[in-house]
């Protein structure tokens, strides 16, 4: 499925490859930086996604478009659309201009709107991930889970990395009798 990915989408995730290293290093406020997943994340992302029974492929946090990319080849190989929503205007800009340098315009539609706000949208979710501010998570699961069709997936980011900070929404989801309509709640 990652082979090969199409030249433009692959100079995209390069470019942003590189911005977030740098991003890393430099001193760049949380606001301001890409904070996007790794490579191997995204191919992983990518085959969930692939995997999901029909219907809606969002994700909950833009940022400059890596993870997207990767969800966008899904969205390519199935024959779908991702909904990507952003609430940071210079952070949807930059997706914008990720997604039209990387050609793949006609796969994605990016949100300027809190997900919160906006979620009621769809109705059949059968992939989110959710990258946003930690937060925001446990309203996102609330407004995400009743929405998700049979065998759908929800991938929480940093669901390790910022286990204490999610630890009731975490703990939650684990006793939630909903999750059991659905094939799995993954973070990492």
């Amino acid at each position: 499925m990652f082979h090969p990915i199409p030249v433009a989408t692959k100079s995209q995730m390069s470019r942003l490859e590189s911005l977030d290293a740098i991003d890393r290093v430099d001193g760049t406020p949380p606001l301001k930086r890409l904070r996007q997943i790794p490579p191997e994340t995204g191919q992983f992302l990518s085959l969930l996604a692939a995997s999901v029974p029909p219907g809606d492929i969002i994700e909950i946090g833009t940022s400059a478009g890596y993870s997207t990319l990767w969800l966008i080849l899904a969205c390519q190989e199935t024959g779908r659309k991702i909904t990507s929503y952003e609430v940071l205007p210079e952070k949807v800009q930059l997706a914008r201009e990720t997604f039209r340098l990387a050609e793949v315009g006609e796969f994605v539609t990016i949100v300027e709107q809190d997900a919160r706000q906006a979620l009621s949208a769809h109705k059949n979710i059968a992939f989110c991930f959710l990258d946003a501010e930690k937060d925001t998570y446990a309203a996102c699961y609330e407004k995400v889970i009743p929405r998700m069709v049979k065998g759908g997936i929800l991938v929480a980011d940093n669901a390790i990395n910022f286990r204490t900070a999610l630890e009731d929404m975490l703990a939650a989801a684990l006793r939630d009798q909903r999750g059991s309509k659905i094939d799995g709640i993954i973070g990492d």
